[in-house]
């Protein structure tokens, strides 16, 4: 989980479900306010399965480069995203939270090849925190992001059914189409599944 604070990301069903679940993991900082099952994943640090499932926990900023930190030492709140490798399985990057496309290029050089992208995306913004400026990806810096990663397979969550996303689904569809990389885009109505 990239992080607990904000209802976008886990509401309520979402926290039920995942405090369910027999393993949890997420920053230090929710893992402290969740308890059991969460565990902590500093970026840079892997959990494993003993099927030989591997979650990396990565970087990720949660709004503007310059944006004030708060008391814990982060912009907005803690949050990373995650790397998930398996044998004989695509490797997967999930973005969670993050508005830097400098964060994904360091992601890139540390990992390697990405074969699927899910990137969070919906310009979210408050007008009082940063000067309403975006905390989470907006379409274009999306769109970015999928150069820099070169996934053959993208998919963008995190941009509808919420009042501070300031971009959706065509908004992305434009940027990604602009960028010339449509065809990686993996579109799907709510609730229904990509193939990749």
């Amino acid at each position: 989980m990239s992080h607990d604070l904000h209802p976008d990301n886990l509401d309520v069903a979402g926290r039920a479900f995942a405090l369910s679940a027999p393993v949890l993991l997420t920053t230090a900082t929710a893992a402290t306010r969740l308890g059991a099952p969460s565990v902590p994943l500093a970026p840079w640090t892997t959990w494993e399965s003993p099927d030989g499932l591997a979650i990396t926990a990565v970087p990720a900023r949660h709004g503007p480069a310059d944006g004030e930190l708060n008391e814990e030492g982060f912009v907005n709140c803690e949050v990373i995203g995650f790397v998930v490798t398996a044998p004989d399985s695509p490797t997967v990057y999930l973005s969670g939270d993050n508005a830097s496309v400098e964060i994904v290029r360091e992601i890139r050089e540390r990992i390697g090849g990405i074969d699927c992208a899910v990137l969070f995306a919906g310009s979210a913004s408050v007008p009082a925190k940063f000067d309403g400026r975006p905390l989470s990806l907006t379409a274009e810096r999306a769109a970015a992001a999928a150069e820099v990663l070169g996934s053959p397979h993208v998919v963008v969550a995190h941009q509808d059914g919420w009042a501070h996303f300031r971009q959706g689904a065509a908004d992305t569809a434009a940027a990604f189409h602009a960028a010339g990389i449509g065809d990686r885009l993996c579109s799907a109505p709510l609730g229904h599944m990509c193939a990749i």
